[in-house]
């Protein structure tokens, strides 16, 4: 009895996650602006004609920052720089806003957000797909941890007033957080010394099936690989459908490479 209404319980959610194609286009940027959020946080501004038709219907889009050594004469030679994955924050006809953690000065994105010179160029490759929330949810919970923050900060201002929701980030200390455009009050974990993803984790392990944030709820959680199993293990406690949620790891500890799956 008690999995067949746990399977009625997955089967009736007024919302659904809409997987859509796009056009992969490859644009020329440069930077045009630098604002520091935190400490450790920064938002970029990118600006070039390129960005014409540019678009990311999807919270959750990623798209691929491209890094050159210097200016590139065609897209065969800018995909062969380094890269990396980010969440665009918002654009327009000739802008792009992109925001990073950045921890040292490990990598080659986040010390380019840190420290190119304005005017320096980039590219900007897709996004090639999105995952579209389409519907109502009941409820709403939000978790990552500072990788997170853009898709956080995208998939809040869909949340009607009102609704029940939670938005949990995690980040090193007090004095590391972020002003965020909510419509509830987003609850900071710290980590401090210990490895990324370690409060979130302990968060998550602590929700009980009674802790469920509402009805029908549309689960977000990213972070540092090791918050997938912990992630999977609150749906299955909460009854909600994969097909409905999404949790993934958006970096690897010690891989620089990793990509976050889509």
């Amino acid at each position: 009895m008690i999995r067949l209404a746990l399977l009625y319980e997955r089967t009736k959610s007024d919302f659904s996650i809409e997987r859509r194609g796009l056009d992969l286009r490859f644009r020329n940027v440069t930077l045009s602006a630098r604002e520091w959020l935190a400490p450790d946080y920064v938002r970029v501004r990118l600006t070039g004609s390129d960005l014409a038709g540019f678009d990311s219907p999807g919270s959750d889009d990623h798209m691929r920052l491209f890094f050159p050594a210097g200016p590139t004469d065609s897209v065969e030679e800018l995909r062969a720089a380094p890269s990396r994955e980010y969440t665009p924050l918002a654009w327009g006809e000739d802008w792009l806003d992109v925001e990073f953690a950045v921890h040292g000065d490990a990598g080659v994105a986040a010390p380019w957000a840190a420290k190119a010179p304005l005017g320096s160029s980039i590219g900007v490759g897709g996004p090639r797909g999105s995952a579209v929330l389409v519907g109502t949810p009941g409820s709403w919970l939000l978790a990552g941890d500072e990788t997170a923050i853009p898709a956080i900060r995208r998939f809040a201002t869909l949340i009607p007033t009102g609704a029940p929701a939670r938005i949990v980030i995690e980040t090193v200390s007090a004095g590391r957080e972020i002003e965020l455009d909510a419509p509830v009050d987003v609850e900071w974990l710290h980590r401090g010394d210990a490895p990324s993803g370690s409060a979130l984790i302990a968060f998550l392990e602590a929700l009980t099936a009674d802790d469920a944030v509402g009805e029908d709820p549309f689960v977000f959680l990213a972070a540092e690989q090791s918050i997938v199993k912990p992630g999977r293990a609150l749906l299955d406690r909460w009854g909600v459908d994969t097909s409905n949620a999404v949790v993934k790891g958006y970096w690897k500890r010690g891989q620089a490479e990793y990509h976050a799956p889509h």
